[in-house]
């Protein structure tokens, strides 16, 4: 066989291993989109699931389930992507990070990155649930669980010490209910957190109003102030 011919014959494998990959490449991208459509129906109205085709940055979004986001089919790649397409060694799944609607509603986020067979990201799957739907469900089962007693404006017993760690959950907890972090939170919601934490009982700790001035980037003076 000549040189020229054998030019031929590797150039003409070369074309089938590229489309034969594409064709690979492709079926995996229509695998997740059935992961990212079955997820997306689970959780309807409360976790965004988008699948992006990273072969395609400037219209990566092939799917987009419970669109929360204002998204398109069609739309480009997030920042995320970019990275994931410039450098084969991105982690493969970036998990629970904090992230926004871009009408300021807070999520959570995690994205999973999609390798072909030849160690390159194809596609990235991507959840991102909307936090602020769980703050009302969580304040209606605290509510749900609640117990009726005459004397709401001081609790009639402590049963455990409320120590430092226990102070941060109970401070994290009521933020969480207003959809922000304890130093995120406005000044009334702020007012609100330090006086209910004095209903109930956190007050009576040693060094407590120090603690709360702390979690909450207030000050202890501001502390007592607020628990009036």
């Amino acid at each position: 066989m000549s040189e020229a011919m054998e030019d031929d014959e590797r150039r003409q494998r070369s074309g089938e291993d590229v489309i034969d990959e594409r064709d690979a490449d492709e079926h995996l991208i229509r695998e997740a989109e059935k992961i990212a459509v079955a997820l997306g129906r689970m959780f309807p109205g409360l976790c965004e699931v988008v699948l992006h085709d990273l072969r395609d940055p400037a219209n990566a979004i092939r799917v987009i389930e419970n669109n929360l986001s204002g998204r398109q089919v069609g739309d480009s790649a997030t920042e995320l992507g970019l990275r994931r397409i410039s450098d084969p060694g991105y982690p493969s799944v970036v998990q629970n990070y904090a992230n926004r609607f871009p009408d300021g509603r807070p999520a959570k986020s995690t994205s999973i990155g999609i390798k072909n067979s030849s160690g390159r990201y194809v596609a990235a799957l991507c959840l991102n649930l909307d936090i602020s739907v769980l703050s009302p469900l969580t304040l209606t089962l605290s509510n749900l669980v609640a117990t009726e007693t005459g004397h709401r404006d001081e609790p009639l017993e402590t049963l455990r010490d409320r120590n430092a760690r226990e102070l941060r959950r109970a401070v994290e907890s009521l933020s969480a209910e207003r959809a922000a972090t304890p130093r995120a939170l406005s000044r009334e919601a702020k007012k609100e957190v330090v006086r209910k934490l004095r209903e109930d009982g956190y007050f009576e700790s040693r060094d407590a109003a120090q603690t709360i001035a702390d979690l909450l980037g207030i000050s202890r003076a501001t502390v007592y102030n607020y628990a009036k």
